[in-house]
């Protein structure tokens, strides 16, 4: 049987940095995935600079659009325009970011084998063992970064994540839109979806089109997509690619590693609860996989459990954050609206998209007594992201 110091399956983001980080360390990697590369994937495509701080080489190749600025709306009434000048949000399309992060993944060592589909998964106290088109290869560690879908965290009783949203999107061509209105811009438009936003994104030839809420919302997304396109002047019937997907978040209390196996990314439940997105979190979590697994192959820790605890503490205060304004906006729309668009907060927002300060409670100065106001909303919503913060 074929050994590996480390298996790891999926090559999203989360799991091609993985593999490049331990591969760049000199560890015998092998990255699986189901899909042929260049392969889509339903996303915005959106790296903040946060995120982009996480990832240990330069995306440059395929950014197509560097935001700085946001136009933020409320319900299609009062606009808050605002951005310094300075980078918010890399742009770039998912068939092109994560090709690119696998070949950098492969060319620091990583054994790439793209269009092969894991049918089994063991994790014991001497290591892994996944089957694979009729192989069966074993590691010393496994990494799940198969997605929300993907077999890892099911076989291996890992994650526990729940369907807390659900989005619908799709591209509208240049020419089928105003395009010098959304260069190095995005527009959100928020409490058009309950639990959610509607966005748009500008991209190379085209503008990325979406709408996002809780998962109750799924029957109605198309009608609240449509609205979305009329209002930026554009029709649902010429946007192309149109596709729905759900987006999972881990309970407070799931394992996300457990013996010689951890999961990373949209396998253990981690996106952002206000946006979906899971960029970030993902770059993060590979990070600290990464650093789990060479520990245990270096013999300083017998396992990889230390990996859950340690990725849920440094997440904890973003994750309680998130739930709030999340909760806020949804029960207090228009007091969230006024606090969320004075410049003093959103200066707060630039520095925390930018990766200057790591969450909210690191954030100092003006911008503090407004957030204390959005902290009060959300607890007067419940304050439903507690169970992060103390879990």
């Amino acid at each position: 049987m074929k050994r590996y110091d480390v298996i790891v399956v999926g090559a999203g983001p989360a799991g091609s940095t993985a593999a490049f980080r331990l591969a760049s360390a000199g560890a015998d990697v092998l990255l699986l995935d189901r899909a042929r590369f260049p392969r889509d994937k339903p996303c915005g495509g959106g790296v903040t600079g946060r995120a982009a701080r996480l990832i240990p080489f330069s995306i440059d190749p395929v950014v197509e659009q560097v935001v700085t600025h946001a136009d933020l709306r409320l319900r299609y009434g009062r606009t808050h325009a605002r951005g310094s000048g300075r980078p918010l949000v890399y742009m770039t399309q998912r068939r092109h970011l994560d090709h690119y992060l696998a070949e950098r993944a492969a060319a620091a060592g990583a054994d790439f084998r793209d269009g092969v589909r894991v049918t089994a998964v063991e994790s014991g106290e001497d290591g892994a063992v996944v089957a694979a088109e009729g192989e069966r290869i074993a590691a010393d560690a496994l990494i799940g970064a198969d997605g929300v879908n993907g077999i890892t965290a099911r076989a291996l009783s890992l994650g526990g994540n729940t369907t807390v949203g659900v989005a619908l999107e799709g591209n509208l061509p240049h020419e089928k839109i105003d395009e010098a209105r959304y260069d190095g811009r995005v527009a959100l438009e928020l409490g058009i979806v309950p639990g959610g936003y509607g966005w748009v994104f500008p991209k190379g030839d085209h503008v990325n089109v979406g709408v996002g809420g809780w998962a109750s919302e799924g029957p109605r997304l198309r009608d609240h997509l449509r609205r979305l396109c009329a209002e930026h002047g554009a029709s649902l019937e010429d946007l192309e690619d149109v596709r729905g997907y759900r987006l999972p978040l881990r309970s407070p209390k799931a394992t996300l590693a457990r013996g010689r196996a951890l999961l990373v990314g949209d396998a253990a439940g981690l996106i952002d609860p206000v946006s979906g997105d899971g960029m970030f979190e993902g770059f993060l979590s590979s990070k600290l996989a990464g650093e789990s697994v060479l520990d245990l192959l270096a013999g300083r820790e017998r396992t990889l459990d230390p990996y859950g605890p340690r990725l849920a503490r440094l997440l904890a205060t973003h994750l309680w954050a998130s739930w709030g304004v999340k909760a806020a906006l949804d029960r207090f729309p228009r007091a969230t609206f006024a606090l969320a668009g004075t410049r003093v907060v959103w200066s707060a927002v630039e520095r925390l998209l930018s990766g200057d300060v790591p969450d909210v409670g690191a954030v100092r100065g003006l911008a503090r007594p407004p957030l204390k106001a959005l902290a009060l909303l959300a607890r007067a919503s419940g304050d439903p992201g507690r169970a992060y913060r103390s879990a």
